[in-house]
């Protein structure tokens, strides 16, 4: 009986060991490198949910990658939403600080997007609330790269900085 005591304790120490090392490791990677969402919602179409209410597509959202600001112009992006502080938003970016834009039903037909700024649509014009309603977002709202679809598997595939032609910058800082 004693032993079978002495067996339980150690099991319980090496798993309270175990589970104080994996819990703050598992956060840190999930806070600062990657982790998973499912995209709700029609905005993205056709790049993410092209099947509608039907099934969510869950893509992989890489937080390390952004971790110095550097997105690039058809980047698909997690932000904060400049509009509700609670919510997540996923969008393209379209422009980059210092590029001119013409937008879609913004107050101003043409934008020269500030300095620390992006602008960021949906895929599908008529069903997003994007830089055409709020106007240019802080780099200090984004939250990630989505860099992968994940499910549902037959989708699955690694997304690519892809630019409507319609929607490139009038002028950038490259030019």
């Amino acid at each position: 009986m004693a032993q079978a005591q002495g067996l339980g304790k150690r099991y319980l120490k090496a798993f309270f060991k175990g589970f104080f090392v994996a819990v703050p490791v598992t956060v840190t990677f999930l806070d600062r490198v990657a982790c998973v969402a499912r995209v709700e919602g029609a905005s993205m179409q056709p790049s993410l949910n092209p099947g509608g209410r039907q099934v969510s597509d869950v893509v992989l959202l890489n937080h390390w990658s952004i971790r110095n600001y550097e997105v690039q112009r058809g980047d698909i992006v997690s932000l904060v939403s400049p509009r509700n502080p609670e919510q997540k938003i996923i969008k393209r970016v379209i422009a980059l600080e210092g590029d001119i834009i013409k937008t879609i039903g913004y107050k101003n037909k043409y934008v020269r997007v500030p300095h620390g700024h992006i602008w960021v649509e949906g895929d599908h014009h008529g069903h997003s609330l994007d830089s055409n309603v709020f106007g240019p977002v802080s780099l200090g709202l984004l939250h990630a790269r989505a860099t992968h679809i994940l499910w549902p598997p037959e989708r699955w595939q690694k997304l690519q900085p892809m630019l409507p032609p319609e929607r490139t910058p009038l002028h950038t800082n490259e030019d």
